[in-house]
Parts: C-alpha cells; sequence; structure tokens
C-alpha cells in the first residue's frame, strides 16, 4: 500500500482524504435529519438552526486554533501565522469550539432544554468515516503514530513502522457507537447525559491516545491537545458519576 492514497479519474487525481472528510459530514448530517424525525425534538425549528449555527462557528474557529497550537513554536514563527492558523484544524478543538458556542447561542436565545442528545450517533459516523480520510493521508497527514513494533504496526508512507493510530480511532468510534446504542437499551439517559458521555468518553480516549502520536510537548510531556482533552473532562466533572 503507497501512502498517500489517491484516486486517479482521467488526468485528475482526487484526494480521498478531502472527499471522506466531505462524505463524513453528509452522511453525519443525514442520519441526524433521520434521527430528529424518528424522536420528538423538544428544540424548535428556529432555536435548532441558532443551534447548528454557534455549533459550526465554535468548531470552526477552534479546531483551528487548537490545530495550530499543537505546535506553538511553529506557529509564532511561521511566516504567514493567519494561514498557518486556517491550515490545520482538530477534532478535539472542533468538539469543544462546538459545545462552547452552542452554550453561548443557548444563553443569548434563551434555550433551556439539551441539545446535543441528537447530534451523538452522526457525529461518531461522521468522525469515523472522516478519519477513513486521515488514514489513507498516511504520514501526509497529522494522524499517524510514533515508530513501534507492535503487530498492528504499519509503513504509512516513510518506511517506518509506525502505530495507525487513525485506524485505532475509528475501531474506537465503532464500539464506543454499539455500546452507547446497548446502553439506550438498557436504561433510559436523562436529557443530555448521552452527550456528556460521548464527550466524555472521547476526550478521555484522545488523551490516552496522543501518548502515541509524535509531536511537539510541554516540559511535563502533554501535548495541548492533551491539555484541551483535560480541559473537557475537567468541565464534565460534576456530570462524570452521574451519567447514565
Amino acid at each position: 500500500m503507497t501512502f498517500p492514497i489517491d484516486v486517479a479519474i482521467g488526468p485528475v487525481r482526487v484526494d480521498l482524504h478531502l472527499v471522506f472528510e466531505l462524505l463524513g459530514m453528509a452522511v453525519g448530517y443525514r442520519y441526524f435529519v433521520f434521527l430528529r424525525k424518528k424522536q420528538i425534538d423538544h428544540i424548535s425549528d428556529e432555536n435548532r438552526v441558532w443551534v447548528f449555527i454557534g455549533a459550526a462557528f465554535g468548531a470552526f474557529f477552534f479546531s483551528r486554533m487548537l490545530g495550530a497550537l499543537e505546535n506553538p513554536i511553529a506557529f509564532f514563527e511561521s511566516e504567514n501565522p493567519f494561514i498557518y492558523f486556517f491550515a490545520n484544524k482538530t477534532i478535539v478543538g472542533g468538539l469543544l469550539g462546538g459545545l462552547i458556542g452552542v452554550e453561548l447561542v443557548k444563553y443569548f436565545i434563551g434555550e433551556k432544554n439539551s441539545t446535543g442528545d441528537l447530534f451523538v450517533e452522526p457525529l461518531i459516523i461522521a468522525m469515523a468515516i472522516g478519519r477513513v480520510g486521515c488514514f489513507t493521508n498516511g504520514v501526509y497527514e497529522a494522524t499517524f503514530g510514533v515508530e513501534t513494533s507492535f503487530l498492528l504496526g504499519m509503513d504509512l508512507g516513510d518506511g517506518v513502522m509506525r502505530h495507525p493510530v487513525a485506524l485505532y480511532e475509528i475501531a474506537f468510534l465503532l464500539v464506543l457507537l454499539f455500546w452507547i446504542k446497548w446502553r439506550e437499551k438498557k436504561i433510559v439517559f436523562t436529557s443530555g447525559n448521552k452527550f456528556k458521555l460521548f464527550m466524555v468518553c472521547y476526550l478521555v480516549f484522545r488523551f490516552l491516545l496522543d501518548f502515541i502520536k509524535p509531536g511537539w510537548r510541554f516540559s511535563f510531556g502533554c501535548t495541548p491537545i492533551q491539555i484541551a482533552c483535560l480541559l473537557g473532562c475537567l468541565y464534565y466533572i460534576r456530570f462524570i458519576t452521574k451519567a447514565k
């Protein structure tokens, strides 16, 4: 297997990373619409639009802010920090930024109901599909692991056997999806707790996963993304023992 994996259509080479990223968003959105038709949504159509806007702007800005700060030295020393800012993004920043954007919008429009539960399964599906695209780029995208002799190690394009962390994340997301659906058959989630459970599970997973990813680290051994994961878990700490 040669990385990056591209598909040629005549003289044009198609970037599979972009294809899977767009496919993930499209499938995730369509699944959200499907779920909303099946369930009672206590959020009005107008407020749901505002929630989408808040989530989109928050995710867009913070995914790039945290992406740029993954390597703060490279960011501040880059020839054009503005381009560097928009060229880098990360899912953790998108999730936390979307959360901030939604909470701000809810505050200003006076929406008291939880808005996140309907997003859980569409988000997991969209993220898993998007990570397929990350995998097709191998080491030419930031989602690859450190060198390893582990049996799952792969040559991702630089001749070094590495942890295929994109595949690890896809596997985790699929297990998380089926586990949440299984839990729903056993218990009734309190409104909002399904989304909180998803966020805590994913943030803990990403905190651990980043130990086998290369990149800039603080002197105490953690990456900026790991710090963001810890802050996200700290925000949810009062819910962790109550989530069901």
